[in-house]
């Protein structure tokens, strides 16, 4: 929550490219520590509540982002078109995701893995809800696994940015 508000301005509007979306693992993120080493948090204004707004979820993405050495993730403004993050170690890129509307955060996971090549790829995304700013939008990972509280999918959404 620290970087969010060392990032972000007090009265930001939910959806706007000003509000800053901070992707932060523990400090025991990726170990063996029990029930400390396979969570990652979202951190936004939200757009549910209008105050700050946090949505965790577990699985393997989040220490799959400690493994490549980061501790947070901070998204700033807005992409002109649909974009994916990929961080691959040292590599941090914006990949077109033009392909990716409209798909499930299932379909966007198994479209990224084939497209990377590589099966063990880890994607937390959204679905239609988060493109189309649903002040209720999940970002999911694994499949499965979502961050689900206060609408920080809406938030991805508006940065135009898809997994």
């Amino acid at each position: 929550m620290r970087l969010w508000l060392d990032n972000t301005k007090p009265a930001v509007d939910p959806l706007s490219p000003e509000n800053t979306l901070v992707l932060a693992v523990g400090p025991v993120s990726g170990t063996m520590f029990p029930t400390g080493g396979n969570g990652h948090a979202f951190i936004a204004k939200s757009p549910q509540t209008h105050a700050i707004g946090e949505a965790v979820s577990h699985g393997t993405f989040g220490a799959e982002v400690k493994r490549a050495w980061y501790d947070a993730i901070i998204l700033h403004g807005k992409s002109e078109k649909l974009v994916y993050l990929w961080i691959d170690d040292d590599s941090v890129q914006l990949l077109d995701a033009s392909h990716l509307a409209g798909k499930s955060p299932s379909e966007t996971e198994e479209a990224v893995k084939e497209e990377q090549g590589d099966y063990y790829v880890r994607v937390a995304s959204i679905g239609l809800a988060g493109e189309k700013l649903s002040r209720i939008a999940c970002i999911v990972n694994e499949k499965t696994r979502a961050a689900g509280r206060t609408g920080l999918g809406a938030v991805m959404g508006s940065k135009t940015s898809k997994p």
